[in-house]
């Protein structure tokens, strides 16, 4: 059976998903940057009305034979253009992340694009190789989900 991988608009429904996705705690171990109170539903909608009201910010839903399976999200930070992505657990490993991003790639066409990794998240530094993004350097970041500094990866896409 083939998997259908598209992208579109967030749409507010979309945002649900995406909070239960942030739940899981294996999910929430690996990608180790997120927010302070990552179960707190009603700062997370607050987030998300921020994100919807910012035209700068792209933001698309990754979906899976049309099931939301997560989002990619490019921003401006610091004078530099940033990205991020998140699927659900179920979805990983098969490709998709890798797929999704390829897609969003096309059409953020901005550069250099900039991405940040745990030292440790292996499954998503490979994706982002995968897509053209090299490492440019490494820093050390505090990581709320693992409540202490860690090592992580810095990476470029020119």
């Amino acid at each position: 059976m083939t998997t259908r991988v598209t992208l579109r608009e967030v749409v507010e429904a979309d945002v649900a998903i995406f909070f239960e996705h942030q739940l899981d705690p294996v999910a929430v171990q690996m990608a180790a940057f997120t927010t302070k109170q990552p179960a707190d539903p009603e700062r997370f909608k607050a987030h998300w009305a921020r994100l919807f009201g910012d035209e700068q910010i792209v933001k698309r839903s990754v979906l899976v034979d049309e099931a939301v399976a997560g989002l990619m999200v490019s921003w401006q930070q610091e004078g530099r253009r940033e990205i991020s992505y998140w699927l659900g657990q179920e979805y990983w490993g098969r490709g998709i992340a890798t797929s999704a991003l390829g897609m969003f790639l096309e059409e953020e066409l901005r550069r250099p694009l900039h991405a940040r990794a745990a030292l440790d998240n292996v499954g998503s530094i490979r994706v982002l190789e995968k897509c053209g993004f090299a490492i440019e350097g490494h820093d050390r970041g505090f990581a709320n989900a693992r409540g202490e500094e860690i090592d992580e990866v810095v990476m470029v896409l020119k």
